[in-house]
């Protein structure tokens, strides 16, 4: 896993490329949590993108950084993106199941969040088709999700 993750650092240091046909994007993400999205470049190879999620009865606002890199698996217009960021978020505990039955009310939700992903762009029609997996580590609230 150590050495995954320092190639994926040094990969993302010295690749510098085009990697999306868009400038900005809107989208519904689905899974663990379901949600809406909005991606923006501000280079040709990075974005911001913010997450609005929806679960046990709260929500979570996710602001993440992603590097992207074209042609995955040497397949035209499949990239793939790893990023990090910051989420904030309310959750009603009683909706949570992992929490003592004794906890109620809400619980802020504070951390950070890491996410690496692929993703095809279609050509004939705007539209990309994303899997990713998004995992969580909360600070306060419930201490770790990982969506995909």
């Amino acid at each position: 896993m150590k050495r995954i993750f320092i190639f994926s650092i040094a990969l993302c240091a010295f690749v510098t490329v085009k990697a999306q046909d868009y400038k900005t994007a809107t989208g519904v993400r689905f899974g663990a949590s379901n949600g809406i999205t909005l991606k923006h470049f501000i280079k040709d190879d990075a974005a911001l993108e913010g997450i609005l999620a929806f679960r046990y009865r709260g929500f979570n606002f996710t602001g993440l950084y992603e590097k992207h890199f074209s042609n995955a698996f040497k397949v035209n217009r499949l990239n793939w993106y790893i990023g990090a960021g910051g989420n904030i978020g309310v959750i009603d505990r009683d909706r949570y199941r992992w929490y003592d039955e004794k906890d109620e009310g809400t619980a802020l939700l504070l951390g950070i969040d890491g996410i690496i992903g692929i993703e095809y762009n279609f050509q004939e029609v705007p539209l990309n088709v994303s899997l990713d997996w998004k995992p969580m580590i909360n600070l306060t609230g419930v201490y770790f999700w990982g969506d995909i």
